[in-house]
């Protein structure tokens, strides 16, 4: 057999591997004539599946222990190869041996290397079994620990955005609509929003993995087999809640990579937003804050420049997991059952989602933990653009004005003061008596940002204590 080195592993100590022999085809038997080698390597998906030799080296062990119990095969054959698939793992996992990248997948890798070390007894492991049930439970298994991991990023984010939050708890910002300063913030109510954002993200990816989490092994080919096989013992051993309940759907749906794909894309929409809003406060227009320098770039030719690359990146690599989702849909949506060969696309497409999120994740929360707040020049925004305007129109409702003639009146105050080069504060009494009476000096304590911030006590809103009880929600959840 020609082990070489595989994509991502260690070279193999080929001295390890008892003789040379060709890698034959699983399929072998009914054609007569060699696959044409560039229909060969366009049929091969070992470099797309090779990352799951844990995830099929676990499925074979369950599934030989499984074949021993119900005696379709000797106590001695099931002890012997899941001993030889534990080796397997170890010699991989030790760089002692390479995964052949000329062979078709890593499901007939792992079947040839135990083969050629066990003889007959490694061709007996695939008795009740399909290649299609086989690659179905890989995939879920696979992306049952990927959402896992990915759960675990976005926790670490978020946590980093309550960590912001809760030491900017004080730094009035205006908050936006349409981008035009808009109504007065702290910058932690700002970051909340993006944890609860990202929480949904958890809850999402964590649904989808529930409803992933049956086990497919036992289907085999499409309408299970006449083998007196276990599929609630192998489900429980791989740690499954159940049993795919039919056969057909267990082998020619992959919907779960399309949910998950799905999650994913959610959460680089959530990220993508948040680095839109990153790489506008770094800028000089609005300097609220300043990225570490491990997280930036300069320019080439410009020495001033100092680039938010990084969440340029990430709002880059958003369109990268949409392309991902829409190649999921499209390759599922004219097939017909059961498992056709268009599938061994879901792979390259769900793997690419993921790295993609990972990779955007692990550098994101970093980058928001050393981030640099510059309160002052958020204050100062605060000040401009009227943003307590509201809060005028609603100190008058509360007096009895109807809110829409208050409204209106607020609006003619703020005309008149972009006018003559003033803003609400800075009015004297008299001034605002000019247009009505009902103006007195409890107004100036109203309409002050500190006291904007801290009226709004209605539940999700800006108060001090809502962002508390924000910052205690999010913490739950992540723990």
């Amino acid at each position: 057999m020609a082990f070489t080195k595989g994509r991502g592993l260690s070279p193999a100590s080929l001295e390890d591997i008892q003789g040379e022999t060709e890698l034959e085809k699983l399929w072998a038997g009914r054609a007569h004539g060699a696959l044409d080698k560039a229909a060969d390597d366009f049929n091969s998906s070992i470099s797309v599946d090779s990352r799951m030799y844990r995830q099929d080296i676990r499925g074979s062990m369950a599934h030989a222990a499984m074949l021993a119990k119900q005696g379709i095969i000797s106590a001695a054959e099931g002890k012997a190869l899941i001993e030889g698939l534990g080796g397997i793992l170890a010699d991989i996992d030790e760089g002692k041996l390479a995964i052949d990248p000329a062979a078709e997948d890593i499901h007939s890798f792992i079947e040839a290397v135990l083969t050629e070390r066990l003889g007959d007894t490694g061709r007996k492991l695939h008795t009740a079994r399909s290649r299609n049930d086989q690659v179905a439970v890989d995939t879920r298994l696979y992306l049952r620990d990927a959402a896992a991991e990915t759960i675990e990023l976005i926790a670490k984010l978020i946590s980093a955005l309550c960590a912001q939050a809760e030491k900017n708890s004080d730094a009035i910002m205006p908050g936006y609509t349409h981008l035009q300063r808009a109504q007065p913030i702290t910058f932690a109510h700002q970051l909340l929003a993006y944890g609860m954002m990202l929480s949904r993200d958890m809850g999402r990816l964590s649904d989808a993995a529930r409803r992933m989490n049956y086990s497919p092994l036992g289907a085999c080919a499409l309408a299970g087999t006449t083998h007196p096989i276990d599929r609630e013992f192998t489900a429980a051993e791989l740690g499954f809640d159940g049993v795919c309940l039919n056969s057909l759907d267990a082998v020619s749906d992959r919907d779960f990579c399309v949910e998950l794909t799905s999650a994913l894309a959610l959460v680089m929409m959530h990220l993508s937003r948040l680095a839109e809003e990153l790489i506008l406060w770094t800028s000089w227009e609005f300097r609220f804050v300043e990225l570490s320098d491990a997280y930036t770039t300069g320019s080439s030719i410009m020495p001033q420049k100092k680039n938010s690359d990084m969440a340029e990146l990430v709002r880059g690599k958003t369109g990268r997991v949409y392309g991902d989702l829409m190649t999921l849909l499209t390759m599922l949506k004219g097939l017909p059952l059961a498992y056709n060969k268009d599938m061994q696309e879901d792979k390259e497409a769900v793997f690419d989602a993921f790295d993609t999120v990972n990779a955007c994740l692990g550098v994101f929360a970093p980058m928001i933990e050393t981030m640099t707040v510059k309160k002052e020049n958020m204050l100062a925004a605060a000040k401009g653009g009227f943003i307590n305007a509201t809060d005028l129109a609603d100190w008058l409702a509360k007096r009895g004005v109807p809110f829409r003639t208050a409204y209106k009146l607020t609006g003619e105050i703020v005309a008149w003061c972009i006018e003559n080069g003033k803003d609400l504060e800075s009015m004297t009494l008299e001034e605002y008596k000019s247009f009505s009476d009902e103006f007195d000096e409890s107004l100036y304590d109203d309409i002050s940002l500190a006291a904007c911030v801290a009226k709004r006590t209605s539940l999700g809103g800006a108060s001090p204590a809502n962002l508390a009880a924000q910052i205690e929600y999010l913490k739950q959840v992540t723990a």
